[in-house]
């Protein structure tokens, strides 16, 4: 027999079974993931939002929380040069995450954990968290940067790279690889510069004609899985202290 969750997926959920499960379980994971960003040719608009899918998955296997809906829009304004690309404001971004965490707040979830994929995100999310700490919420997100530094130091063959990259793709390749095309992949190794990407060799910012930056032709599915399964198992633990 598979075996049982731990959390439960509420939007399926009546408001009475809402009620319920709030009455026993009190953190509430949101995950965020945007389903119109650029990944370059090789990977869909819609990777954030697969990989948090993904996550919150794996966290609900082991950890009694209730897990939100995925949040699909965010502040990602370093790729709205490339078609499908969706950023908002970052002062509406951070006032629409801060309040669903005060509607789940309301209702009587204590802890609410912003399972985060993005890196421009994490400005407003700070600010958000700032904003629901005065009001005596507790707020907390993930900063993927910071899971699995060493099983990507291990692994990492290209110079740099951030976006779409041998280590996202990577990921891609072992949570979801029947949406990679690896053949339309092509390494964008430019000098870093501070800015958005462009598709314009004389724009401000990072020129990158594909979208990625970094060398995605050096990712592989074992790459993606030393780090997936390490990144699950360091975030467990610390949703589960919540």
């Amino acid at each position: 027999m598979p075996q049982q969750s731990a959390g439960i997926f509420i939007e399926s959920l009546t408001w009475p079974e809402m009620e319920r499960a709030l009455a026993s379980i009190n953190t509430v994971v949101l995950p965020l993931g945007s389903r119109c960003k650029e990944h370059g040719p090789h990977l869909p608009l819609n990777a954030d939002w697969i990989m948090a899918e993904y996550l919150a998955r794996r966290v609900a296997e082991k950890c009694r929380v209730l897990v939100a809906p995925t949040v699909q829009y965010g502040y990602y304004p370093a790729f709205i040069e490339y078609p499908g690309s969706v950023s908002i404001a970052e002062t509406t971004f951070r006032d629409f995450v801060a309040d669903i965490c005060r509607s789940f707040s309301r209702n009587g979830a204590r802890r609410i954990y912003v399972l985060n994929t993005g890196i421009s995100t994490l400005a407003p999310l700070t600010a958000a968290r700032q904003l629901l700490a005065d009001e005596g919420i507790r707020m907390e997100f993930s900063d993927l940067r910071n899971f699995a530094v060493s099983e990507r130091r291990a692994v990492e063959q290209q110079p740099h790279g951030t976006h779409a990259d041998e280590i996202e793709t990577s990921m891609m390749l072992y949570i979801a690889p029947q949406v990679v095309h690896l053949e339309r992949a092509r390494p964008e190794l430019a000098s870093p510069q501070l800015g958005p990407l462009t598709r314009n060799a004389r724009g401000a910012g990072l020129y990158s004609p594909s979208g990625a930056w970094g060398d995605p032709t050096l990712a592989t599915a074992e790459k993606g899985r030393l780090i997936v399964e390490a990144l699950v198992s360091e975030m467990i633990p610390i949703i589960g202290e919540l």
